[in-house]
């Protein structure tokens, strides 16, 4: 795994842990910068990189794109990836 991987993986375990705390936490916190750092990262991705994972990110599947980085399976979705 990369750099940019590790530091990619540790963002969305990031805003997971975030999201989990949205239904108790009072103020909400705010997930903005977590969606901008995971845009960054995303765009330092060489063109050579995980095509698949590049798919996930371009199109916010961020549980799927957790998953690629764990070196689990995904559940393909409506696009066929």
């Amino acid at each position: 795994m990369t750099a940019t991987e590790q530091a990619l993986l540790d963002t969305l375990l990031d805003l997971e842990a975030e999201v989990k705390r949205m239904a108790t936490a009072n103020p909400k916190p705010n997930l903005l910068p977590l969606f901008a750092r995971l845009d960054e990262l995303a765009a330092q991705l060489p063109p050579d990189s995980d095509a698949e994972l590049r798919h996930f990110l371009q199109r916010k599947s961020y549980e799927k794109a957790r998953m690629k980085l764990e070196g689990q399976a995904a559940t393909r979705g409506s696009c066929g990836r």
